[in-house]
């Protein structure tokens, strides 16, 4: 289905996982992004980034705005992460960690994770290279640190990599750093999943997160969101609107 612009895949969260398992024994590099709200509005300014969605082998709804308007079905990131771990541990696959910006961070992740899969392989870790994030491009700090983090990662040769730069970076990273790690079977964007799976940040509740309200907590825990929760609720739904009035007058 396509939402502003951008394709998003429907499908059941058995489909999804079949696809995942098909992607992991397959000889082909894929790319699976989390689209939400915030994530569209973002593509209505940034072409690149719109195109960069669009190259996604598979993209899986990731936030409820998003399910409530176009009517797909949602798997939230962080609950499609660990479930591709689980596969991962399963099919004797391995994964890499990257991002958070915190070598602290990172490593509770890993330890969260063989703590709940005691058998997956984290075939390494690194918090990321320090990004900046521009309208059609991306800059890097210290561009050698860039290509000792791509250096590193294809000598330990993952078949998995989680990519947690935060939206718009880390899509923007997996397109054009894919091609240089052979190894790689999946490059999957995380956002602040490493910050859930740590500890570090405390997710809603599950009923807030089931009916959709997860934002209202994450507004009371971190007012600071406020200009992202406003953008992902009142500014994505009057783009919504607004493409489907010109929809109509096209029609």
């Amino acid at each position: 289905m396509n939402v502003l612009g951008v394709q998003v895949d429907n499908y059941s969260k058995k489909q999804v996982l079949e696809k995942v398992t098909e992607f992991l024994l397959s000889n082909k590099q894929n790319k699976i992004f989390t689209p939400n709200p915030e994530m569209l509005v973002d593509a209505q300014k940034d072409e690149y980034f719109k195109t960069v969605l669009n190259s996604g082998d598979f993209n899986v709804c990731d936030g409820f705005g998003l399910q409530l308007v176009s009517g797909v079905k949602r798997y939230p990131g962080i609950e499609l992460m660990l479930d591709v771990c689980k596969l991962a541990e399963e099919k004797n696959k391995s994964v890499y960690l990257l991002g958070s910006g915190s070598d602290e961070i990172t490593k509770d992740t890993a330890d969260e994770l063989k703590n709940r899969f005691p058998n997956l392989k984290v075939c390494g870790m690194n918090k990321g290279p320090n990004i900046t994030y521009h309208i059609s491009h991306i800059t890097y700090q210290n561009d050698n640190e860039n290509e000792e983090i791509v250096h590193n990662i294809i000598m330990s040769a993952p078949d998995i990599l989680f990519v947690a730069f935060g939206h718009g970076k880390q899509e923007k990273w997996i397109y054009e750093n894919l091609k240089d790690l052979p190894s790689v079977k999946i490059s999957m964007g995380v956002g602040g999943s490493f910050d859930f799976i740590s500890g570090k940040v405390k997710r809603a509740p599950r009923l807030m997160r089931k009916i959709g309200l997860e934002w209202v907590y994450r507004l009371v825990c971190q007012p600071w969101r406020f200009g992202r929760i406003w953008k992902a609720t009142v500014v994505f739904i009057f783009y919504f609107i607004r493409s489907l009035i010109s929809d109509r007058r096209s029609v």
